[in-house]
């Protein structure tokens, strides 16, 4: 059974940063474009960054040049560098694949104080 393990979040100021990891396990991970999503109270689940198997990213809108994603795939590791945060990047941050989803970890919270 694959499974995905956020860590990483916390409280912060706004302005400061943090840095979110993903573990996978499983052997599909190196192949696989995966991604951030992330989920406010009373909000959808929403996209915020995806990165292919060879390392093309992109970012939601609303994080770009902020955050940036990388995977380091013999660790089987993804990350999230989140740089500038505000109040509103106020979620649990999930990992998953983007497409053709593994069974959701427990999330890791960020909290975003003004």
């Amino acid at each position: 059974q694959v499974q995905l393990v956020e860590s990483g979040g916390g409280l912060v100021q706004a302005g400061g940063s943090l840095r979110l990891s993903c573990v996978a396990s499983g052997s599909s991970f190196s192949i696989s474009t995966m991604a951030w999503y992330r989920q406010a109270p009373g909000k959808q689940r929403e996209l915020v960054a995806a990165i292919t198997s060879g390392g093309y990213t992109e970012y939601a809108a609303f994080v770009k040049g902020r955050f940036t994603i990388s995977r380091d795939n013999a660790k089987k590791t993804m990350y999230l560098q989140m740089n500038s945060l505000k109040p509103e990047d106020t979620a649990v941050y999930y990992c998953n694949r983007k497409y053709t989803y593994l069974p959701w970890g427990q999330g890791t919270q960020v909290t975003v104080s003004s």
